[in-house]
């Protein structure tokens, strides 16, 4: 074996070392803030986080309290009513993995990207792969300004932001203007 080699896996033991830790605890909103109004949109039971929009139809995000730069989130996720158009925030509102049906784009881009202004600079792969009325499981990795998600295990999407933030807080969306409902469970994070 080539030094070279030797110290390419020895740089690559962290991150593959990484575990994820529990994000949500199915109990109560430790380590999250609950948007405000608006906060009924947002219940547990049983372990599941429910998300449901509200007659006014107005969006909120569900942010987490501590602030992360390179880290991996995963959840299993399902829809259960409406036409669910949600996603997960990587460190602000300016960079967006999408779950669900776009309402601009009307189909579902479960795993694109979605950067405001810019709308989908790429498209997942989810032909296949995403599980129509069933429990999906997606995972993102983000490191620097290049994050890459997996859903149900297969990955689907790489994309590499010019202008994430450095650091941020990760959101779960309630979009504003539809009436949905989601659910999530098995929120986990890990620092890289």
């Amino acid at each position: 074996m080539t030094l070279a080699i030797a110290f390419a896996l020895f740089c690559a033991l962290p991150l593959a070392a990484q575990k994820t830790k529990k994000a949500f605890n199915g109990k109560n909103f430790k380590g999250w803030v609950v948007p405000q109004p608006n906060n009924d949109n947002w219940t547990i039971e049983n372990g599941i986080l429910h998300v449901k929009s509200s007659e006014d139809r107005k969006g909120k995000i569900l942010w987490t309290e501590k602030e992360y730069t390179d880290f991996i989130i995963e959840a299993e996720y399902k829809n259960v009513s409406g036409i669910v158009d949600t996603g997960i925030f990587l460190r602000s509102e300016t960079d967006q993995i999408q779950i669900g049906i776009s309402g601009s784009l009307k189909k579902d881009v479960t795993g694109s990207p979605y950067i405001p202004g810019k709308g989908y600079p790429v498209f997942s792969t989810i032909d296949g792969i995403l599980k129509e009325n069933d429990w999906n499981h997606i995972k993102v990795k983000v490191v620097g300004d290049t994050y890459t998600v997996w859903l149900n295990g297969s990955e689907v999407m790489t994309y590499t932001s010019p202008d994430i933030p450095e650091s941020g807080p990760i959101g779960l969306q309630l979009h504003p203007g539809n009436i949905m409902a989601v659910d999530y469970k098995n929120i986990r994070i890990a620092e890289l």
